[in-house]
């Protein structure tokens, strides 16, 4: 397949990138490089046969027009997005912009595209979303795909609205698409600003590390390469008109997953004092979700997919990965935000 990906320099985008060149598919990466993306997450593929990079911007109507016209992909899959909860608490706009309008304008560029090809049954728009959307779980209970919709943040918002519009392009005008919410992911390249991240480089800098509230908070942890092959998947495999949820399978508190790091960290990179000592707890997020969990029955019944990386497996590799491509993380330490507490209120 030609598959055209949005975002696909940020975290989860060049991991699809990644997995589906070495599947044999061309792709064509349209990013606008905004702050989170970093071309370095592709050096592997670039030099590619059926690699193509594509700097636009979703919002920017004729640039879509032009890359849909020019590449004539069969397939989209749209994974760019505003995404840190922290910064859509300190300014929604940038989330409303690029998460809703950059959908609606990217829906419409791939509309009059499928439409002027002959509407062509074969084509796909795969649009990729969060858990996030359903809201909050208390103690007990998983989100499926029939759960009701409940966002809480200005993200979360966002990324229901972008849902809400795919489903009613393909209930509206007929484009064939898929979606999917995911859980949490972390791995290799993620930004350093989310949790995982953050707590390994803070740990070896010597500083604090930051856990929100009392770090009671839940998450189901999806390692990122097991995300990619399973968004491929849904691509090749999913039902028109379908939902799939992906989790890891791998439900954690927060402190549990800032000590599991420690405790890695002082096997891997020991030091005189244990690095859970520097474990802080700040005050927390506004609006805070208490927890998240996956039910993925669907695509591990329809379509045969499960996680084959468990917590413990992902978290080693992940904090091996940091302590080995430091100059990759020291790269994107200045960038806007880095390093400093958002979210606040």
């Amino acid at each position: 397949m030609k598959i055209l990906v949005t975002g696909g320099a940020g975290f989860i985008g060049s991991a699809v990138v990644r997995q589906a060149i070495r599947d044999g598919h061309e792709v064509v990466n349209v990013d606008a490089l905004t702050y989170a993306a970093c071309l370095d997450n592709l050096a592997s593929v670039s030099d590619a046969a059926g690699y193509t990079f594509e700097k636009a911007d979703i919002c920017d109507a004729d640039a879509m027009a032009r890359v849909f016209n020019t590449h004539k992909p069969d397939a989209v899959m749209h994974l760019a997005a505003e995404s840190h909860v922290d910064r859509s608490i300190d300014g929604p706009q940038a989330f409303l912009q690029t998460n809703i309008m950059g959908t609606f304008t990217l829906l419409q560029a791939a509309l009059a595209y499928w439409e002027a090809a002959g509407r062509p049954e074969n084509f796909r728009f795969h649009h990729i979303s969060t858990d996030e959307v359903y809201g909050t779980l208390g103690a007990d209970g998983m989100f499926t795909e029939d759960t009701p919709y409940a966002p809480n943040s200005p993200y979360s918002a966002s990324k229901a609205s972008s849902d809400h519009l795919v489903r009613a392009w393909g209930e509206t005008y007929g484009l064939p698409f898929v979606l999917t919410n995911c859980s949490n992911n972390y791995g290799p390249y993620h930004f350093p600003e989310k949790l995982i991240p953050v707590v390994i480089l803070n740990a070896l800098a010597g500083k604090e590390i930051p856990v929100y509230g009392a770090g009671e908070n839940v998450r189901d942890w999806l390692y990122v390469e097991d995300h990619a092959d399973a968004l491929l998947t849904v691509l090749q495999k999913g039902a028109n008109g379908r939902t799939y949820n992906i989790g890891g399978e791998n439900e954690a508190r927060n402190i549990d997953i800032v000590r599991k790091i420690c405790a890695l960290l002082d096997q891997m990179r020991p030091k005189d004092t244990a690095y859970e000592a520097q474990i802080t707890f700040v005050t927390d997020r506004p609006g805070h979700d208490l927890r998240y969990a996956i039910d993925a029955d669907r695509i591990r019944n329809e379509l045969g997919w499960r996680p084959s990386v468990t917590l413990e497996q992902g978290l080693k590799m992940t904090v091996q990965w940091y302590l080995e491509n430091e100059p990759w993380w020291k790269a994107l330490q200045n960038r806007d935000g880095v390093g400093a507490r958002l979210g606040t209120g």
